[in-house]
């Protein structure tokens, strides 16, 4: 996707927001459909009022935007967040990352802007607009799955999106593994071997390196380096286990990777593709296809749930 184009269609301008553990994403989206001006700034993190401050900072970038933008009314605004959310009563339930608990985040946002908003989890909302806009579209029976500092996926059966709750799709916490030990408690999650994050910290643990981030131990593992391909292949049979555990109860049509980890290309797709068809037997062989609309995925959805509040409202 590229910035400025009309991906969304006429429709009402609408705010964008998009919260992450480190940084956040916000978007002015015009009638156009186009992300007018994105900006990028830091999550605050202030112990048990880091949900208050990340909402604080939200109205400041968006009276910003509209002093930059006078020309834009947003009529709703979309609002994305990590962790356990309930959709469906507008609250963060946990975010063990980022400190909060049972916080309304869709009520006091839609105070502090004065204008609907609609709530949801980062990943549904980037796997929404992977389906409505990007590479699951077409697919009545698909997984998006998310592979980046941790995993999880939205999934749709006969095109709708399970909710579950707020906890269907937390992929990234199915034990495929004896370890090591993941931040949600339990051991062998798959998010703690073959998230992004894990892979450079299992390289690091392994090698005594400082590495950044999994790029890093691919571009090692091509250099040569036998621990680099070990911890490389130990994600690879982690995701394919994983992954065919979700096919084995949804039989997906097609599970679109996205995230950092979906960058890597065919270090990714080509041994996934081949692991995870040495395990399946009778069942559903799904495409793996890579993420189209990229890293403003979460925008995109946030955009496409406040449009869907205004019709709904």
């Amino acid at each position: 996707m590229v910035r400025g184009e009309p991906l969304l269609g006429d429709g009402e301008p609408v705010f964008a927001f998009d919260v992450g553990g480190t940084d956040m994403k916000a978007a002015i989206v015009d009638g156009a459909g186009a992300l007018r001006e994105v900006v990028r700034v830091p999550t605050p993190h202030d112990g048990d009022r880091t949900a208050e401050r990340v909402l604080e900072r939200l109205a400041g970038v968006a009276a910003d935007f509209a002093a930059r933008h006078p020309d834009i009314v947003p009529a709703a605004a979309g609002l994305l967040v990590p962790g356990h959310v309930d959709d469906d009563r507008g609250v963060g339930v946990f975010a063990e990352n980022l400190g909060w608990q049972d916080f309304p985040f869709r009520d006091r946002a839609s105070a502090l802007l004065k204008i609907p908003v609609a709530f949801s989890h980062d990943v549904r909302g980037a796997g929404e607009a992977e389906y409505r806009l990007g590479a699951a579209a077409g697919f009545d029976d698909v997984v998006v799955a998310v592979i980046g500092t941790g995993i999880a996926a939205a999934i749709f059966v006969q095109g709708q999106l399970i909710v579950g709750g707020g906890l269907a799709g937390e992929i990234g916490h199915d034990r495929v593994a004896d370890g090591p030990v993941c931040a949600c408690g339990g051991h062998g999650c798959l998010e703690a071997v073959a998230s992004a994050a894990a892979i450079a910290r299992r390289y690091n643990a392994k090698t005594g390196s400082n590495v950044e981030g999994a790029r890093e131990v691919l571009e090692r593992m091509h250099a040569g380096d036998a621990n680099a391909a070990w911890v490389w292949d130990e994600a690879m049979d982690a995701l394919a286990l994983g992954l065919s555990h979700t096919v084995a109860l949804v039989a997906p049509q097609a599970i679109v990777i996205g995230g950092g980890l979906s960058l890597a290309g065919d270090d990714l797709f080509v041994p996934l593709r081949a692991r995870l068809d040495e395990i399946l037997t009778f069942h559903r062989r799904p495409q793996l296809i890579p993420a189209s609309i990229g890293a403003d995925a979460g925008l995109i959805g946030a955009a496409l749930r406040a449009r869907d509040v205004l019709v709904t409202s």
